[in-house]
């Protein structure tokens, strides 16, 4: 399946490849030229370091450039008294009464640990187009599921904060 990403998503992968491709590419070839310069590379630390950092930057570029050749365009366009993608949401779990603060974002923005949830989750699937006040079923899997209550929508904008997912 391919992954959803929007325009801005596109735009800073691609930031992110030209910086790769001119500023750490360099980096990381002179730091390999050098390395090599010190001899015997069969214990030359610095050699297998630089090698590794240069063939981590190498996949990272592979990584995004797949990413964006897969990837299908959606927009991050919704109503103002709607849930869509970038939106802070409050909902409150109705088992509890616990209430969380979520952000919709893609795949490639994803962080659990900063409340940054995924369009494609469980969660993020029910939560757009949803208003505030409605009742929302979550269906994990075959067996599990729970509700939540929209208790409130804050619009925000993609300003750019959300780093990307770094695999």
């Amino acid at each position: 399946m391919n992954d959803e990403l929007t325009q801005k998503d596109i735009q800073k992968m691609q930031e992110e490849i030209d910086y790769r491709k001119t500023e750490v590419r360099t980096k990381a070839l002179e730091d390999l030229k050098e390395a090599k310069s010190h001899g015997d590379l069969s214990e030359n630390f610095e050699y297998y370091a630089a090698k590794r950092f240069n063939a981590q930057n190498e996949s990272r570029i592979r990584y995004l450039e797949k990413m964006i050749r897969t990837a299908r365009i959606i927009s991050d366009e919704s109503a103002d008294d709607e849930v869509g993608l970038y939106n802070l949401v409050t909902v409150e779990f109705l088992d509890d009464g616990t209430q969380e603060v979520y952000k919709i974002v893609t795949s490639v923005r994803s962080n659990s640990l900063e409340n940054l949830i995924t369009n494609d989750s469980p969660l993020g699937k029910a939560l757009l187009g949803r208003k505030v006040g409605d009742v929302v079923h979550v269906q994990v899997n075959d067996a599990i599921g729970y509700d939540v209550r929209v208790v409130h929508i804050e619009n925000t904008v993609d300003d750019g904060s959300d780093r990307l997912r770094r695999y």
